[in-house]
C-alpha cells in the first residue's frame, strides 16, 4: 500500500491545474460514488487528479489508484478499500475499474460496508454493459465525459476564455458571436487543426505523434476493450476492424446491412451487434430518421465516425470534406442535443430546428419552405440571417 501512495503523490504531483475543462465544474462531487465514463483519451484521469489537487490537501486520508496497476494482479479493491477506511481513509478515486474483472460488484459492496467513504471511479465509454451485474444504478451517479469541444480546443491554444452556449442563443445572435470571436483570432485556421487533432486532449502532449497515438488507441478499443465486454474470440477482431474500415471511407456511410454483411463476411445478426459495440465504445455514432426509435441499431439512417480526428487517422488524405462537415456537426451537438436525421435536409434538432451542412457556395433551395431552417457553411467567419458558421457549432459545451 505503501507504493501506491507514492505513485500517488509522484501523480499528483506533476499535474497542472491551470487549464481545467468546464466539466469537472458539472460534476456534483458532494455525491458519495460519483462514476466518469468515457472513450479512450478523453482527459478523465486528468479531470479526476485535478480535482484532488484542487480541492483536498494531498496525504493520507486521499488515494488515487489505476486498476491496471500490478498491485492488483494479487489484491482485491475491495480489500484495499477495507484497509484503507480503517486508518482513516475518506477519498479513494479508483481509475480504469473496466481493467478489473469484477469491479461492479465490489464497488456495490464497498458502497454499503463503508458509509462514510467517498469513491470515485473512471472507466470505459462501455461501462455500462457490466454494469448491470451488480445494482449501482442507486448508489453511483455516472457521468459520461467526451473530447473537446471547439471552444475548449481554443481555451488550451489561444487562452480564449467564451462561455459555451445554447443552441436558442446560438441561433438568435450568431453575428455578434462570430465578430467578437475573429476580433481576436483566426477561427477558420484554427478549425482545420481542430478537425485533425483537437478532440483528443493529450495531443498537448506531441502533435508530431498524436496520430500514430490515436491509432494505438483505436486498436486498444477493437483489441481490448470491445472485447473483453463482448466476449468476442481474437480470431473476430478482424472483422470489426473490417467493418470499421469500410465505414470510415463512406461518405458518409449509408447502411445497407445486406450489402453490408456480405461485404464483410460477417453475419447479419452479429454485424448488428459488432455495431453496437462500436457505438458504445464511442468509435461510430448513428443517425435515426426522425420519429423513428434508437432501440436498436438496425436500421440507422446514416452511421459516422464518432469525431473527426478518428477520420483523419483511419481515412487519411482520403478523408472526404462533406463528411467531415457533417461530422463535426454530429459529434458537437449530439453531447448535448437530440440529433435526428432530417426528411428535407441534412439534421433536425430537437424535433424544431433544422439544418443543411455544406461549403460556402451551399444555397438555401433545399429548406426554402421550411420554418426554423438554416445553412450551416464551412470556410465562413461570419454568417448573416439564417446562415451560419459551421465552427461556431464548436461552442455548444
Amino acid at each position: 500500500m505503501e507504493k501506491l501512495y507514492q505513485k500517488f503523490f509522484e501523480k499528483i504531483a506533476r499535474i497542472q491545474v491551470q487549464s481545467v475543462r468546464d466539466f469537472i465544474y458539472k460534476i456534483d462531487w458532494s455525491n458519495r460514488m460519483i462514476g466518469i465514463k468515457g472513450s479512450r483519451g478523453v482527459g478523465k484521469t486528468t479531470l479526476i487528479l485535478q480535482h484532488l489537487k484542487t480541492n483536498y490537501k494531498i496525504n493520507e486520508k486521499i488515494l488515487y489508484v489505476s486498476l491496471d496497476d500490478l498491485y492488483f494482479a494479487e489484491n482485491k479493491i475491495y480489500d484495499l478499500a477495507s484497509k484503507f477506511y480503517k486508518q482513516g481513509g475518506a477519498v479513494l478515486a479508483l481509475d480504469e475499474v473496466h481493467k478489473y474483472t469484477n469491479w461492479a460488484i465490489e464497488l456495490k459492496n464497498m458502497y454499503d460496508d463503508f458509509p462514510e467513504l467517498k469513491i470515485i471511479f473512471t472507466g470505459s465509454s462501455l461501462l455500462h454493459l457490466m454494469q448491470a451485474k451488480a445494482d449501482l444504478s442507486r448508489r453511483a451517479v455516472v457521468y459520461s465525459m467526451y473530447g473537446l469541444s471547439f471552444r475548449e480546443f481554443l481555451t488550451f491554444e489561444k487562452k480564449i476564455i467564451q462561455p459555451s452556449i445554447t443552441l436558442d442563443y446560438l441561433l438568435e445572435n450568431h453575428v455578434a458571436i462570430a465578430m467578437n470571436i475573429i476580433e481576436t483570432i483566426k477561427p477558420l485556421e484554427q478549425f482545420k487543426n481542430y478537425l485533425q487533432y483537437g478532440y483528443y486532449p493529450y495531443y498537448k502532449e506531441n502533435e508530431e505523434s498524436f496520430q500514430q497515438k490515436l491509432g494505438e488507441t483505436l486498436l486498444a478499443v477493437l483489441e481490448v476493450d470491445i472485447p473483453h465486454y463482448a466476449g468476442i474470440q481474437a480470431s473476430n477482431i478482424q472483422y470489426l476492424k473490417k467493418l470499421l474500415k469500410i465505414i470510415s471511407v463512406s461518405v458518409p456511410f449509408q447502411p445497407n446491412m445486406n450489402a453490408l454483411s456480405s461485404r464483410t463476411g460477417i453475419s447479419l445478426n452479429t454485424m448488428k451487434n459488432y455495431l453496437h459495440f462500436l457505438y458504445e465504445a464511442q468509435v461510430l455514432y448513428a443517425l435515426y430518421v426522425q420519429d423513428n426509435g434508437i432501440n436498436s441499431l438496425g436500421k440507422p439512417e446514416k452511421i459516422y465516425l464518432d469525431n473527426t480526428n478518428l477520420m483523419f487517422n483511419q481515412a487519411d488524405e482520403n478523408a472526404n470534406i462533406g463528411n467531415l462537415r457533417e461530422t463535426f456537426f454530429v459529434n458537437q451537438l449530439k453531447n448535448v442535443y437530440e440529433i435526428k436525421a432530417s426528411k428535407y435536409a441534412d439534421f433536425i434538432i430537437e424535433n424544431k430546428y433544422t439544418f443543411e451542412i455544406g461549403g460556402v457556395n451551399k444555397s438555401k433551395k433545399q429548406i426554402a419552405n421550411i420554418q426554423n431552417a438554416y445553412v450551416v457553411k464551412d470556410d465562413i467567419e461570419v454568417g448573416y440571417n439564417n446562415i451560419i458558421p459551421l465552427w461556431l457549432f464548436g461552442f455548444l459545451y
